[in-house]
Protein backbone atom coordinates (compact mmCIF):
# COMPACT_ATOMS: atom_id res chain seq x y z
CA UNK A 1 0.00 0.00 0.00
CA UNK A 2 1.37 3.09 -0.95
CA UNK A 3 1.64 6.37 1.61
CA UNK A 4 -0.95 8.33 -0.34
CA UNK A 5 -2.93 5.01 0.03
CA UNK A 6 -2.74 4.45 3.56
CA UNK A 7 -3.30 8.58 4.40
CA UNK A 8 -6.46 8.36 2.44
CA UNK A 9 -7.49 4.96 4.42
CA UNK A 10 -7.01 6.43 7.39
CA UNK A 11 -9.32 9.09 6.98
CA UNK A 12 -11.87 7.47 5.13
CA UNK A 13 -14.03 6.57 7.97
CA UNK A 14 -13.99 10.47 8.39
CA UNK A 15 -14.65 11.77 4.64
CA UNK A 16 -17.25 9.61 5.19
CA UNK A 17 -18.64 11.12 8.31
CA UNK A 18 -18.53 14.50 6.95
CA UNK A 19 -20.01 13.44 3.68
CA UNK A 20 -23.02 11.23 5.24
CA UNK A 21 -24.06 14.46 7.71
CA UNK A 22 -24.39 16.36 4.80
CA UNK A 23 -26.37 14.64 2.66
CA UNK A 24 -28.20 11.98 4.90
CA UNK A 25 -27.75 9.13 2.28
CA UNK A 26 -25.22 6.75 2.48
CA UNK A 27 -24.85 5.74 -1.59
CA UNK A 28 -24.71 9.68 -1.98
CA UNK A 29 -22.01 10.52 0.64
CA UNK A 30 -20.14 7.19 -0.71
CA UNK A 31 -20.24 8.61 -4.43
CA UNK A 32 -18.50 11.96 -2.84
CA UNK A 33 -15.83 9.89 -1.00
CA UNK A 34 -15.37 7.62 -3.91
CA UNK A 35 -14.71 11.29 -6.28
CA UNK A 36 -12.39 12.33 -3.53
CA UNK A 37 -10.80 9.16 -3.83
CA UNK A 38 -9.92 9.41 -7.37
CA UNK A 39 -9.00 13.33 -6.96
CA UNK A 40 -6.66 12.20 -4.53
CA UNK A 41 -5.20 9.37 -6.15
CA UNK A 42 -4.61 12.10 -9.30
CA UNK A 43 -2.85 15.23 -7.06
CA UNK A 44 0.40 16.05 -6.80
CA UNK A 45 1.27 14.78 -3.09
CA UNK A 46 4.47 16.66 -3.02
CA UNK A 47 2.51 20.11 -3.37
CA UNK A 48 0.16 19.07 -0.53
CA UNK A 49 1.29 20.40 2.91
CA UNK A 50 -1.85 19.07 4.86
CA UNK A 51 -2.97 15.51 3.62
CA UNK A 52 -6.42 15.84 6.18
CA UNK A 53 -6.88 19.58 5.47
CA UNK A 54 -6.73 18.61 1.85
CA UNK A 55 -8.98 16.19 1.96
CA UNK A 56 -11.80 17.42 4.38
CA UNK A 57 -11.81 20.63 2.33
CA UNK A 58 -12.27 18.32 -1.28
CA UNK A 59 -14.82 16.33 0.85
CA UNK A 60 -17.05 18.98 2.09
CA UNK A 61 -16.68 20.68 -1.35
CA UNK A 62 -17.97 18.01 -3.53
CA UNK A 63 -20.50 17.57 -0.27
CA UNK A 64 -21.79 20.61 -0.92
CA UNK A 65 -22.31 20.15 -4.97
CA UNK A 66 -23.77 16.89 -4.30
CA UNK A 67 -26.86 18.26 -2.21
CA UNK A 68 -27.91 21.10 -3.98
CA UNK A 69 -28.16 18.61 -6.57
CA UNK A 70 -30.25 16.23 -4.31
CA UNK A 71 -32.40 18.94 -3.28
CA UNK A 72 -33.38 19.97 -6.37
CA UNK A 73 -34.36 15.83 -6.25
CA UNK A 74 -36.10 15.51 -3.27
CA UNK A 75 -38.40 18.83 -4.53
CA UNK A 76 -40.32 16.12 -6.30
CA UNK A 77 -39.88 13.73 -3.96
CA UNK A 78 -43.47 11.85 -3.35
CA UNK A 79 -44.17 12.67 -0.06
CA UNK A 80 -41.72 13.34 2.81
CA UNK A 81 -37.94 12.69 2.47
CA UNK A 82 -36.20 11.05 5.60
CA UNK A 83 -32.32 10.50 6.30
CA UNK A 84 -31.40 7.19 5.41
CA UNK A 85 -31.03 4.87 9.09
CA UNK A 86 -27.80 3.39 9.53
CA UNK A 87 -26.90 0.72 12.03
CA UNK A 88 -24.41 1.47 14.57
CA UNK A 89 -21.21 -1.03 14.89
CA UNK A 90 -21.82 -3.34 17.87
CA UNK A 91 -18.34 -2.60 19.40
CA UNK A 92 -19.06 1.27 19.62
CA UNK A 93 -18.92 2.19 23.37
CA UNK A 94 -21.73 4.18 25.39
CA UNK A 95 -19.40 7.29 25.38
CA UNK A 96 -18.82 6.72 21.23
CA UNK A 97 -23.02 6.37 21.67
CA UNK A 98 -23.82 9.19 23.11
CA UNK A 99 -21.37 11.39 20.58
CA UNK A 100 -23.02 9.69 17.99
CA UNK A 101 -26.66 10.22 18.99
CA UNK A 102 -25.70 14.24 19.44
CA UNK A 103 -24.89 14.79 16.36
CA UNK A 104 -26.15 11.96 13.67
CA UNK A 105 -29.29 11.08 14.94
CA UNK A 106 -32.06 10.57 12.40
CA UNK A 107 -34.19 13.64 14.06
CA UNK A 108 -31.14 15.86 13.68
CA UNK A 109 -30.40 15.22 10.36
CA UNK A 110 -33.62 16.07 9.19
CA UNK A 111 -33.34 19.06 11.29
CA UNK A 112 -30.19 19.87 9.00
CA UNK A 113 -32.75 19.89 6.04
CA UNK A 114 -33.31 23.43 6.74
CA UNK A 115 -29.99 24.63 5.99
CA UNK A 116 -28.72 25.89 2.68
CA UNK A 117 -25.99 23.37 1.77
CA UNK A 118 -22.77 26.25 2.57
CA UNK A 119 -24.54 26.58 6.41
CA UNK A 120 -24.50 22.72 6.79
CA UNK A 121 -21.56 22.52 5.82
CA UNK A 122 -20.33 25.53 8.08
CA UNK A 123 -22.46 24.12 10.97
CA UNK A 124 -21.18 20.70 10.85
CA UNK A 125 -17.64 21.82 10.59
CA UNK A 126 -17.64 24.05 13.46
CA UNK A 127 -20.18 22.26 15.94
CA UNK A 128 -19.44 18.59 15.27
CA UNK A 129 -15.92 18.13 14.08
CA UNK A 130 -14.54 21.04 16.43
CA UNK A 131 -12.73 22.70 12.51
CA UNK A 132 -11.14 26.31 13.39
CA UNK A 133 -13.01 29.10 11.63
CA UNK A 134 -9.70 29.69 9.08
CA UNK A 135 -9.92 26.42 8.07
CA UNK A 136 -13.84 26.48 7.53
CA UNK A 137 -12.74 29.77 5.79
CA UNK A 138 -10.60 27.82 3.54
CA UNK A 139 -12.99 25.11 2.72
CA UNK A 140 -15.81 27.43 1.96
CA UNK A 141 -14.12 30.02 0.08
CA UNK A 142 -15.15 33.05 2.47
CA UNK A 143 -14.18 35.33 5.02
CA UNK A 144 -13.72 33.90 8.71
CA UNK A 145 -16.16 36.63 9.25
CA UNK A 146 -19.16 35.27 6.66
CA UNK A 147 -18.15 32.15 8.37
CA UNK A 148 -19.09 33.02 11.34
CA UNK A 149 -21.89 34.94 10.28
CA UNK A 150 -23.10 31.02 8.60
CA UNK A 151 -23.21 29.56 11.84
CA UNK A 152 -24.41 31.71 13.99
CA UNK A 153 -27.35 32.11 11.65
CA UNK A 154 -27.36 28.47 11.34
CA UNK A 155 -27.74 28.00 15.51
CA UNK A 156 -30.42 30.54 14.99
CA UNK A 157 -32.22 28.40 12.80
CA UNK A 158 -31.58 25.31 15.13
CA UNK A 159 -32.33 26.84 18.18
CA UNK A 160 -35.88 26.18 18.90
CA UNK A 161 -35.57 22.00 18.28
CA UNK A 162 -31.95 21.37 18.89
CA UNK A 163 -32.51 20.78 22.67
CA UNK A 164 -34.70 18.01 22.01
CA UNK A 165 -31.80 16.00 21.05
CA UNK A 166 -29.81 16.61 24.23
CA UNK A 167 -31.53 14.30 26.37
CA UNK A 168 -30.41 11.38 29.14
CA UNK A 169 -29.73 8.45 26.92
CA UNK A 170 -30.65 5.99 29.13
CA UNK A 171 -34.02 7.54 29.84
CA UNK A 172 -34.55 7.94 25.83
CA UNK A 173 -33.37 4.03 25.70
CA UNK A 174 -35.54 2.98 28.36
CA UNK A 175 -38.89 4.62 26.69
CA UNK A 176 -38.08 3.17 23.46
CA UNK A 177 -38.05 -0.40 25.13
CA UNK A 178 -41.02 0.37 26.58
CA UNK A 179 -42.97 1.65 23.30
CA UNK A 180 -41.48 -1.82 21.65
CA UNK A 181 -43.09 -4.12 24.34
CA UNK A 182 -46.58 -2.19 24.06
CA UNK A 183 -46.22 -2.50 20.13
CA UNK A 184 -45.44 -5.51 19.98
CA UNK A 185 -47.62 -6.88 22.58
CA UNK A 186 -50.66 -4.59 21.40
CA UNK A 187 -50.92 -2.65 24.94
CA UNK A 188 -52.81 0.43 23.22
CA UNK A 189 -52.81 2.17 26.38
CA UNK A 190 -49.36 2.07 26.82
CA UNK A 191 -48.59 3.39 23.93
CA UNK A 192 -51.26 7.03 24.06
CA UNK A 193 -49.40 7.01 27.30
CA UNK A 194 -45.60 7.03 26.43
CA UNK A 195 -46.65 9.44 23.32
CA UNK A 196 -46.57 12.93 23.81
CA UNK A 197 -50.16 14.76 23.30
CA UNK A 198 -48.60 16.91 20.45
CA UNK A 199 -46.03 13.65 19.36
CA UNK A 200 -45.69 14.48 15.60
CA UNK A 201 -45.12 10.87 12.95
CA UNK A 202 -43.34 11.62 9.69
CA UNK A 203 -42.85 8.65 7.37
CA UNK A 204 -40.82 7.94 4.09
CA UNK A 205 -42.21 5.83 1.33
CA UNK A 206 -40.45 6.71 -1.20
CA UNK A 207 -43.57 7.02 -3.50
CA UNK A 208 -42.85 2.62 -3.33
CA UNK A 209 -44.65 2.06 -0.21
CA UNK A 210 -47.92 4.03 1.42
CA UNK A 211 -47.36 6.99 3.74
CA UNK A 212 -48.72 9.82 4.81
CA UNK A 213 -47.84 13.35 2.74
CA UNK A 214 -47.31 14.92 6.07
CA UNK A 215 -46.33 14.89 9.21
CA UNK A 216 -49.25 13.21 11.23
CA UNK A 217 -49.70 14.96 14.57
CA UNK A 218 -51.56 13.70 17.96
CA UNK A 219 -50.11 11.10 20.41
CA UNK A 220 -53.65 9.24 20.19
CA UNK A 221 -53.81 9.32 16.51
CA UNK A 222 -50.10 7.69 16.46
CA UNK A 223 -50.51 5.38 18.59
CA UNK A 224 -54.07 3.89 16.94
CA UNK A 225 -51.99 3.61 13.62
CA UNK A 226 -49.46 1.63 14.95
CA UNK A 227 -51.63 -0.38 16.87
CA UNK A 228 -54.15 -1.53 14.01
CA UNK A 229 -51.73 -3.85 12.93
CA UNK A 230 -52.27 -5.97 16.31
CA UNK A 231 -55.86 -5.69 16.09
CA UNK A 232 -55.41 -7.75 12.85
CA UNK A 233 -53.04 -9.81 13.55
CA UNK A 234 -51.50 -8.46 10.76
CA UNK A 235 -48.77 -10.72 8.75
CA UNK A 236 -47.20 -12.34 11.98
CA UNK A 237 -45.58 -8.72 12.93
CA UNK A 238 -42.78 -8.70 14.80
CA UNK A 239 -40.82 -6.28 16.47
CA UNK A 240 -37.03 -5.53 17.78
CA UNK A 241 -34.94 -2.87 19.03
CA UNK A 242 -31.57 -2.22 17.35
CA UNK A 243 -28.82 0.60 17.83
CA UNK A 244 -29.54 2.80 14.95
CA UNK A 245 -27.43 6.11 13.85
CA UNK A 246 -26.44 6.14 17.77
CA UNK A 247 -29.55 5.66 19.27
CA UNK A 248 -32.12 2.92 20.08
CA UNK A 249 -34.54 2.41 17.64
CA UNK A 250 -37.41 -0.05 16.94
CA UNK A 251 -37.17 -2.40 13.91
CA UNK A 252 -40.91 -3.87 12.38
CA UNK A 253 -41.15 -6.83 10.27
CA UNK A 254 -44.11 -8.70 8.59
CA UNK A 255 -43.69 -12.13 7.49
CA UNK A 256 -40.08 -11.78 8.31
CA UNK A 257 -39.40 -9.05 6.07
CA UNK A 258 -38.68 -5.55 7.20
CA UNK A 259 -41.20 -3.10 7.01
CA UNK A 260 -40.20 -0.15 8.79
CA UNK A 261 -37.26 1.03 10.74
CA UNK A 262 -38.74 3.92 13.28
CA UNK A 263 -36.73 6.25 15.56
CA UNK A 264 -37.64 8.56 18.01
CA UNK A 265 -37.31 12.18 19.81
CA UNK A 266 -38.01 12.19 23.70
CA UNK A 267 -38.54 14.94 25.35
CA UNK A 268 -39.93 15.36 29.67
CA UNK A 269 -40.29 11.69 29.59
CA UNK A 270 -42.48 11.19 26.77
CA UNK A 271 -41.94 10.32 23.00
CA UNK A 272 -42.29 13.83 21.14
CA UNK A 273 -41.49 12.03 17.25
CA UNK A 274 -41.49 9.33 15.46
CA UNK A 275 -39.46 9.00 12.02
CA UNK A 276 -40.21 6.04 10.06
CA UNK A 277 -38.12 5.14 7.48
CA UNK A 278 -40.49 2.24 4.90
CA UNK A 279 -38.93 3.08 1.60
CA UNK A 280 -37.92 0.05 0.30
CA UNK A 281 -34.83 0.94 -1.34
CA UNK A 282 -33.10 2.22 2.32
CA UNK A 283 -33.94 -0.37 4.15
CA UNK A 284 -32.37 -3.01 1.52
CA UNK A 285 -29.54 -1.07 1.93
CA UNK A 286 -29.99 -1.04 6.20
CA UNK A 287 -30.55 -4.94 5.89
CA UNK A 288 -27.89 -5.95 3.51
CA UNK A 289 -25.27 -3.51 3.27
CA UNK A 290 -24.90 -1.43 6.55
CA UNK A 291 -24.60 -4.09 9.37
CA UNK A 292 -21.92 -3.09 11.69
CA UNK A 293 -21.26 0.40 10.02
CA UNK A 294 -20.80 3.53 12.36
CA UNK A 295 -20.92 6.75 10.49
CA UNK A 296 -17.92 8.51 12.26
Amino acid sequence: MSAATATFTALRPRLHGIAYRMLGSVPEAEDVVQDVWLRWHGADAERIENAEAWLVAATTRRAIDQLRAARTRREHYVGIWLPEPVLTDDSATPEDLQELASDVSVAFLALLERLAPEARAAFLLREVFDEDYPEIAHVLGKSEAACRQLVHRAKEQLRDERPRFEVNRALHAHLVQRFAGAMASGDFRSMREILAPDAVLMGDGGGYVSSFPKPMEGGARIAQLLYAPSIRNDRDMRVEVASVNGELAVLRYFAGALESVQTFATEDGRITAIHVQRNPEKLARFVTGQAGFRPL
